[in-house]
């Protein structure tokens, strides 16, 4: 009988709180966006990519261009942030999501880069323009 009278007292949990810097945030922010593109979760990956997150303490910020993004990123937020806390060893991250309208995504190739780089891919594409007096528009 006197066993089963001592109260039980359930364990605490120790939550890792290391010190981290921006560069390393974002580091693992890119590699979760990545991990997530090779699942075929591309309109996700390209919402994690469409700007850099910023560090405030242990506060992410991140900035989105309109409402309906901001959604899709709050469906998607418990996975990146159980990632970010796993790999940066800190489980006080926050993440903020910001609609700025004003923002737009950034334009990272012009049509001459886009050519370019399909020319790489499939050399004969030059072979596809020149044959039916295509231009490239630059």
């Amino acid at each position: 009988m006197e066993a089963n009278s001592k109260s039980y007292v359930k364990p605490t949990t120790v939550f890792l709180t290391e010190e981290f810097n921006e560069t390393d945030m974002r580091l693992h922010w890119n590699k979760y966006a990545e991990r997530l593109g090779q699942k075929g979760l591309k309109i996700m990956e390209s919402i994690l990519l469409i700007s850099d997150p910023t560090l405030d303490g242990t506060t992410i910020y991140y900035e989105l261009p309109n409402e309906g993004s901001k959604l899709d990123f709050e469906g998607q937020m418990n996975g990146l942030l159980g990632y970010l806390k796993g790999h940066l060893h800190n489980h006080d991250i926050t993440i903020e999501v910001i609609v700025n309208e004003e923002i737009k995504a950034v334009r990272a190739l012009n049509d001459q880069d886009r050519y370019n780089r399909f020319l790489e891919i499939n050399p004969n594409i030059e072979l596809l323009r020149t044959t039916f007096g295509l231009d490239i528009n630059l």
